[in-house]
């Protein structure tokens, strides 16, 4: 093996030269590793959830009467009930009209179609009033 030594006589320093960096250089970034962003938090302030509510509520509303707009009606045309027109009495009442003209049992039936066929809202009927009620044989 061999060995080397150096005294300090033997050892000269050079200077150090240094160089300018060309003009391309300089005006180049140097190229950093991206770093992540932060993930952003979103805070609504109460007219933000207030606007956002709002909008919920305009289109679940649009989408309803959008969707709900549509017409149920057939272009055929309802069969023909045969009706006849009844004067009320003083004291007569519809479930008294119905039950005449209802068979037996199907007096709350009968009741519910003379309402139908007569547009009324309720079962009060008035002395004198003209209703029809569906012939039976």
């Amino acid at each position: 093996m061999s060995s080397m030594t150096l005294s300090p006589d033997t050892y000269v320093a050079r200077p150090r030269v240094v160089r300018p960096r060309p003009a391309s250089d300089q005006a180049r970034p140097l190229r950093v590793a991206p770093t992540p962003a932060p993930r952003a938090e979103v805070r609504l302030t109460r007219r933000g959830r207030f606007v956002v509510f709002v909008a919920a509520l305009l289109l679940v509303l649009g989408a309803a009467l959008f969707l709900g707009a549509t017409s149920v009606a057939t272009n055929d045309a309802g069969t023909d009930q045969p009706t006849e027109a009844v004067m009320v009495g003083e004291g007569d009442t519809l479930w008294a009209i119905a039950s005449e003209l209802a068979p037996d049992g199907e007096v709350r039936d009968m009741v519910a179609t003379i309402k139908e066929l007569n547009a009324l809202d309720s079962a009060m009927l008035v002395a004198g009033q003209t209703i029809y009620v569906p012939v039976t044989d």
